[in-house]
């Protein structure tokens, strides 16, 4: 995938999809079917810009054309995730705009989560230090998400002047940690420590900082040798059914299953079983 942004508006942004991809807004790598993105602003604490959005938010949206990539695994360098919008590069030109240009940005900032979501991959956050605002959306909308104990995530919009009504934030925190909390979080705009984290279920475990990368991106590779279809079938039906009746949502799996069974992963299952070996998937 080669990334282009013309002269004109940085939030506009576009991909060709070809092989190999070099970011440059982040730091990319590739191994064994797992892609790890870095947040790689380090002496800022990795903080967001206009290009930065826009070019993640082509990069998610271009996964789904990767069929080599099975897993992404979203990190910051330095010891912090995410800061947020660069305040100097990002909230303070957002000052002097017009509603159109604003809500372009806001469209575009929301559009990041909506590509996280719709790639086929699982994406795995892992998540040290700081992810506040942007940050803590980004982590909101990887699919799972492990921390260390001084991860320290916050929704501080209220802070600036604005509505914790941000990215799909009054969508998603409620319905991962419950809509008391989410609505403390949102409204104080307060940083949810990681213990707090782990016990109402942002995140799915703790690591300690040296080790965090390394097992979470061992997640990733196990989860990448698995059957890749499969699991973006899980991750479409995960997002679908939240707007479903049960009943609706009983015949949406029975169609989604239905579709798995015509898979080769299924039969490769299917045959190691009766063999007594271990299954080996390739993704079709």
């Amino acid at each position: 995938m080669k990334h282009n942004i013309g002269a004109g508006n940085p939030m506009r942004a576009q991909f060709e999809p070809k092989a190999p991809y070099t970011a440059q807004h982040f730091a990319w790598s590739f191994a064994d079917g797992v892609g790890t993105v870095t947040l790689n602003r380090p002496e800022r604490k990795n903080p967001l810009t206009f290009q930065s959005y826009a070019e993640l938010r082509d990069f998610f949206n271009a996964l789904r054309f990767a069929t080599d990539v099975k897993c992404v695994v979203v990190t910051g360098a330095g010891g912090n995730f995410c800061s947020g919008g660069d305040v100097h590069e990002i909230i303070g030109p957002l000052t002097g705009m017009s509603m159109p240009e604003l809500l372009e940005f806001t469209r575009m900032t929301g559009d990041l989560v909506k590509a996280m979501r719709a790639c086929p991959q699982p994406i795995l956050g892992a998540i040290d230090g700081i992810c506040a605002g942007a940050g803590a959306m980004m982590a909101l909308a990887c699919d799972m998400r492990y921390g260390t104990a001084a991860a320290k995530t916050a929704f501080l919009f209220t802070r600036v002047g604005l509505a914790g009504a941000d990215m799909g934030a009054c969508a998603l925190l409620p319905r991962l940690i419950g809509q008391g909390r989410a609505s403390e979080l949102l409204f104080t705009g307060r940083s949810m420590t990681a213990q707090e984290g782990l016990a109402w279920g942002f995140f799915n475990d703790l690591y300690e900082p040296a080790d965090l990368l390394a097992q979470v991106q061992e997640t990733a590779r196990a989860l990448a040798s698995g059957p890749t279809f499969a699991h973006g079938m899980t991750k479409t039906m995960l997002s679908q059914e939240w707007a479903m009746t049960i009943d609706q949502a009983i015949e949406a799996e029975a169609q989604a299953q239905a579709i798995c069974m015509q898979t080769q992963d299924f039969r490769r299952a299917y045959e190691a079983f009766a063999a007594r070996q271990k299954p080996v998937f390739q993704g079709d």
